[in-house]
């Protein structure tokens, strides 16, 4: 008989399509099969650092499927061990309040956490395993770049925004005869521009796995020219860079976790095919388009299948574990196997094949 009584449930890192599909998940299997009270934490770690939670009921998660972002809040700066404690003369020093979030997991009585987010949100949860405390990890990220499991809820909805606005990007490029260049999310890890890449048709897909080589890119947009073809795209990840060369950095946040923010190689790329072919070339980012937005059915399901195992996995008397996909089973793996690390996209993956079967170019 598990010892369980109340649980709380946080959204960390980013906003993704699926958030509330697991809230609502998690919530109801709670409480209609286990009689549990939920207790949901806002903004992330920073709600269990300054104490703001509120009780959730069937009723506040009735009606959230189909919607984006996530009715609890989230945070992608605060992790409670390097905590920017902001002064008031505008300077911030860095310093640990775990105390302060194991005082109100104490406060509320909350017999283990189930924390949603991807792998900076597990590494957040991992100091707290450590202290005792029962965390149930649910994989999310639109990058699908979590180490342990092999997809994560609502990097189906960001391919399929991607892909339909490179399609609506694609009828410009045709109509004026131009090279197109499209920017997608990603950090370190190409899934989006791969899978949008290829189902848009994209000519060039640039990813952070296979460093490229601007002459190349530039050859083929040159050659397609020549052949007849009216447009090229490039499907960009915003964290590829040229052989030999460093990744862009849109700007550097020393008070988050993830100092590094990616993102302007679409735009320096544009102007470089430009210059060395004289071919119109114009730049899109994509940016927030894909993190918001309805989830796709794929998303709601796997959201609610992750939710619902979550509290199956818990009340089993399971402790720190990670819920994960692998092929067609939903299972659990330990929590500290997708802490801090990030899965890539591999070498021999075979849809990189399948791409240069098709006559796509990864600009080597």
């Amino acid at each position: 008989m598990s010892d369980i009584q109340r649980i709380g449930v946080l959204t960390g890192g980013g906003d993704c399509p699926g958030l509330n599909a697991v809230i609502r998940a998690v919530t109801k299997t709670a409480i209609l099969e286990h009689g549990l009270e939920v207790v949901g934490i806002a903004d992330g770690f920073l709600g269990l650092v300054e104490n703001r939670t509120r009780p959730l009921t069937e009723a506040d998660v009735s009606g959230i499927l189909t919607r984006g972002g996530t009715i609890l809040g989230s945070n992608n700066k605060c992790n409670p061990r390097k905590f920017a404690q902001v002064n008031e003369d505008g300077s911030y020093e860095i310093i640990d309040v775990t105390d302060r979030c194991m005082a109100t997991i104490e406060a509320h009585q909350l017999d283990a956490l189930v924390v949603i987010g991807g792998d900076g949100t597990m590494a957040c949860a991992k100091n707290f395993t450590d202290l005792g405390v029962n965390c149930i990890g649910v994989p999310k990220t639109i990058d699908n770049d979590l180490v342990g499991t092999d997809v994560t809820f609502g990097f189906a909805t960001a391919v399929a925004t991607a892909t339909r606005a490179i399609d609506q990007i694609h009828d410009t490029a045709a109509s004026h005869h131009r090279a197109m260049v499209v920017e997608v999310m990603g950090r370190n890890a190409g899934w989006i521009a791969l899978h949008a890449g290829m189902a848009s048709g994209s000519d060039i897909i640039l990813l952070p796995e296979i460093p490229f080589e601007l002459g190349r890119v530039c050859e083929v947009v040159r050659q397609r020219r020549e052949s007849g073809k009216g447009c090229s795209i490039i499907c960009i990840s915003e964290g590829a860079k040229e052989i030999g060369g460093e990744q862009v950095v849109k700007r550097f946040d020393p008070t988050s976790p993830d100092p590094v923010r990616l993102g302007g190689i679409g735009r320096l790329l544009t102007e470089q095919v430009e210059a060395e072919t004289k071919i119109e070339t114009r730049n899109t980012v994509l940016g927030y388009t894909q993190r918001g937005g309805t989830p796709v059915p794929e998303d709601r399901l796997l959201g609610t299948q992750f939710g619902h195992k979550a509290i199956e996995v818990l009340l089993s008397g399971q402790k720190n574990r990670l819920i994960v996909m692998h092929g067609r089973e939903v299972t659990h793996a330990p929590l500290e196997a997708a802490a801090g690390k990030q899965r890539t996209v591999p070498l021999d993956y075979p849809m990189l094949a399948a791409a240069r079967a098709v006559g796509t170019s990864f600009g080597v």
